[in-house]
């Protein structure tokens, strides 16, 4: 969003705050080095031409329209909960951005590069990622955010989801969602013995869960069915002509 656009809707958005609640001065050069470190850039990220030159510094507008926006989301705040300044929990840049310049969520990190890249880039990535931002806050890197993404794609694009379930496993060995999550991907692709397998395996770790039980039950009697079905005579298409298995052939003159 341009900022002078963003100023415009800040603008509108607090005509609906009452004056106790409305936006308070803050001294934003004294948390310069706050924001800096809360997006995990230098000074000169926003600060790019010299003093003085009258250069463009767009990063350094979008600061300012960022900074505009914060007084007024806390402005917002104060507002909700009728609590006055001081009382209500503030919202600082670390909040969204936790050592980032754009913050996003893991999942949708690996998602667009899946698409973008394929699948094979997405686990590169996500394994630098998780070597330089892990213990932090910055990225969830516990197994629920890859066993979600590794879910939705199960149906639809299996060989992507069974790639990114195999590296959850790889960090979290008895995530049953993943386990979940591959077991449908595995059957999606037809598998039907992997994903029988693969459910066996998230009960052997959580013999309680009545869920997966019931999808196992369920798979291994479709599973037998198929297997117990009389193969069916090749078709002949109605009007059809016997042909004889060899015909001979004259010899070419």
């Amino acid at each position: 969003m341009r900022p002078r656009l963003l100023a415009l809707v800040v603008s509108v958005v607090t005509a609906g705050i009452p004056a106790w609640a409305q936006p308070q001065p803050v001294d934003w050069l004294s948390q310069m080095p706050a924001i800096a470190s809360a997006l995990g850039v230098r000074c000169n990220y926003c600060h790019t031409a010299k003093r003085g030159s009258g250069e463009p510094e767009p990063k350094k507008e979008i600061a300012r329209a960022m900074m505009t926006m914060t007084d007024e989301l806390n402005a917002r705040i104060r507002t909700a909960t009728g609590k006055q300044l001081g009382e209500a929990t503030e919202i600082r840049c670390a909040y969204c951005h936790r050592g980032v310049t754009i913050p996003k969520p893991i999942t949708d990190i690996v998602w667009q590069t899946t698409r973008e890249k394929g699948v094979d880039a997405a686990i590169e990535q996500y394994r630098d990622l998780r070597k330089q931002y892990f213990g932090r806050t910055t990225y969830d890197f516990g197994d629920e955010p890859l066993a979600t993404i590794a879910q939705y794609l199960s149906s639809f694009r299996p060989d992507d989801a069974i790639a990114l379930a195999k590296l959850n496993l790889e960090y979290y060995p008895e995530s049953i969602n993943t386990l979940v999550a591959l077991s449908a991907a595995q059957t999606r692709k037809r598998d039907d013995d992997g994903a029988i397998a693969t459910l066996e395996k998230a009960l052997e770790i959580d013999p309680s869960n009545g869920s997966i039980r019931g999808r196992l039950e369920q798979l291994k009697g479709f599973h037998r069915q198929k297997r117990q079905a009389p193969e069916r005579p090749p078709r002949t298409l109605r009007g059809a002509i016997d042909l004889p298995q060899t015909l001979d052939r004259a010899p070419y003159a």
